[in-house]
Parts: structure tokens; C-alpha cells; sequence
């Protein structure tokens, strides 16, 4: 009898074992050397805890509300590309798999389903994820469908005016499905503008790919309504800072004008409270996802979901921590804090 996972990490050896190594190294690669892919998961080994134990902690709540829509624990889903190369129903079965977990899901600009395929699947908190094309009808036509078909966000991803360099997708020579989102439209290479997309639509803007206090106080400056600090999981830029050591920058440098959240290198709950206690309100979960969807479709993705929130409740209830509100810088203590402590 097959023994199922026990965490997210052999749902990643299950699913290289089941994906075509061309779909495998496309969903698991990075850019250039992949130096930033490594320490994306590497650097929260280098971040410890300060738990407190005199605590009640016989009560643990993981809810928390993002732009409003209350979730049942702080672990959203990313926006990925291409999920029918991990499963045939693809994303609306991820749809499917964050209903259940009464998450959002972020349906990507390169998804194989249609915008309407993904919001009849399910009942659900959906946004969308957009690239500003220089064609703006085209955009504006993406958020006009997003709009109509209940999204309730509009996550626009800034760190991708050219496609980074993947080496192993050139080795492959990789050949993917068509992307039916916009299939039909002329897309472009990504022009971000803000200004312009709060002029077409009511929605709430978040950013995504901002990994600097400065991209992050100019976000707030033009207006956007969140922020999620990601390197694009290590996919565009080499040797940029792991995004878990970019958090704090940019939380202190918004102060709480508007929600932080975090993309990149979650594997366990215990990572999602080290984001948490750095200042995230939540987490996004990419890479998982997918590792999930193909080794068991919608009922893989919802138990890579439920190990991460099991292994974050069992950490915050060893830490001291009733519920995500509770979590404090003061728990955690970095690398460099203990070096410093020696001196």
C-alpha cells in the first residue's frame, strides 16, 4: 500500500516521480545559477525561535482577513502558470481545493482555464492576477472580465518587464499548452501602471514583486491597496535577496498603511509563522500547489493546504501564541541577531 505524504516536501518527490521532466523542471526551476531559488528555502533555516511556554494555549485560532474577506488560516494560493501540465482539470480543481480550505486562490494571467471556467467551478474569494500589456484594451478587457465574473482583486505583478533566464526550460526545449486567458488577444511585454489601472477599475490593487523600501513606498505613494513582497519564487532575477530577508524592509518601510504579504519558499508552518512574525499578514504557496494538484488533484492541493495549517497551529501553540494576532517579531530571532548577541 502506497504510504501517503507526511508533508510538502515528498508531495515534491511524488510528483517528480509522476511529472514529465520537462513540466517537473519548469514548475521546480529558477533563474540563471538558481542561488535565490536555493536560499528562498534555505534562509528560514537560519531564522530560530523564541517560544513562550507560560502560556494557555488550549484555544488556536489561524484566521485572519485580507481586503476584508475573512479566510479560515493565513496561507493564500499564488498565482502559477499552466496547472493542466500537473492535472487535467487544473485550475479550477485548485479552485476547487481553495474553496474547500476556505482560502483565496490568485488565478494567474497564464492560466490554461478561462477566467469563467475557474469562477463557475466553485464558490470562492477569487483575485486575478494581471501583467499591464502595452495593448491597454487588453488589459483593460482582462479586468473587465475579471470584474464581471466576481474577482475581488486585481494582483498586478511588476517584477517582469522581460522573462527571466530558466536554463533548464532551454535544455528542454519546453513546449507548453496554449493559455487560454488570452488566447486570441496580442500580449506584450509587461508594462506596469498603476495610475492607469485604478482608472478602469473599482477593484483592489495589490502588487506583487517588490522586494525593496523603496519599490514599497512608492506603491503606497501611487495608491495600491497591498503589497506582496516576492522575487517571482527565484524566477527572474538571480542572487536578489531571499524574500524572507526582504520582508522586514519593506513591512517597516509601509508602516501600516496598507497589508504586506509574502510569496516564496514556504514549505512547512513553521515558515508561515516566520513570515507572520516579520510582519505578513499571510503567505502565498506556489511551488506546493502544483506538487500537490499532480499527485492528487484537488484532494492533493487541499492536503498540502491542511499540513501547512496543522504544522503552523502546532507551532504557534508551542510558541505561545493563541492566534496569528499574536505572533510578535519577539518570537523569532535571526542569524545575524544571534551573532550579535555573541559580540
Amino acid at each position: 500500500m502506497e504510504q501517503e505524504p507526511v508533508n510538502v516536501s515528498e508531495f515534491q518527490k511524488l510528483a517528480k516521480q509522476i511529472l514529465p521532466k520537462m513540466y517537473y523542471d519548469f514548475i521546480t526551476g529558477g533563474a540563471d545559477d538558481e542561488y535565490t531559488l536555493r536560499e528562498n528555502i534555505e534562509a528560514f533555516r537560519r531564522i530560530t525561535f523564541r517560544p513562550r511556554v507560560l502560556v494557555d494555549v488550549s484555544r488556536i485560532n489561524l484566521s485572519t482577513t485580507i481586503l476584508g474577506h475573512k479566510i479560515s488560516v493565513p496561507i493564500m494560493l499564488a498565482p502559477t502558470a499552466r496547472h493542466k501540465i500537473a492535472h487535467p482539470e487544473g485550475e479550477v480543481a485548485t479552485a476547487r481545493a481553495a474553496a474547500a480550505c476556505n482560502t483565496i486562490m490568485v488565478l494567474s494571467f497564464t492560466s490554461n482555464c478561462t477566467l469563467e471556467e475557474v469562477a463557475s467551478s466553485c464558490d470562492a474569494v477569487r483575485f486575478f492576477q494581471l501583467y499591464v500589456l502595452k495593448r491597454r484594451d487588453v488589459s483593460a478587457h482582462l479586468v473587465q472580465r475579471a470584474e464581471s465574473n466576481g474577482y475581488k482583486a486585481i494582483v498586478l505583478t511588476a517584477d517582469r518587464p522581460r522573462l527571466g533566464q530558466r536554463e533548464a526550460d532551454i535544455k528542454n526545449r519546453l513546449l507548453l499548452p496554449k493559455v487560454k486567458i488570452y488566447e486570441g488577444l496580442i500580449s506584450t511585454k509587461s508594462h506596469s501602471d498603476i495610475g492607469w489601472l485604478k482608472s478602469v477599475t473599482n477593484l483592489p490593487i495589490l502588487i506583487k514583486g517588490v522586494i525593496t523600501a523603496e519599490d514599497a513606498i512608492k506603491a503606497v505613494e501611487v495608491g495600491v491597496d497591498g503589497i506582496i513582497v516576492s522575487n517571482h519564487g527565484a524566477r527572474q532575477l538571480d542572487y536578489v535577496p531571499a524574500t524572507i530577508f526582504a520582508l522586514e524592509e519593506v513591512v517597516k518601510s509601509v508602516g501600516n498603511k496598507v497589508p504586506v504579504l509574502f510569496d516564496g519558499g514556504i514549505r512547512r508552518g513553521t515558515d508561515v509563522f516566520k513570515a507572520i512574525a516579520l510582519g505578513a499578514q499571510a503567505v502565498l504557496v506556489g511551488r506546493p500547489v502544483l506538487y500537490g494538484l499532480a499527485v492528487k488533484g484537488e484532494h492533493g492541493i487541499r492536503r498540502v493546504i491542511e499540513m501547512l495549517r496543522d504544522e503552523l497551529e502546532l507551532t504557534m501553540a508551542l510558541s505561545g501564541c493563541c492566534s496569528t494576532k499574536e505572533i510578535t517579531r519577539s518570537h523569532i530571532q535571526t542569524q545575524h541577531e544571534r551573532l550579535k548577541s555573541l559580540l
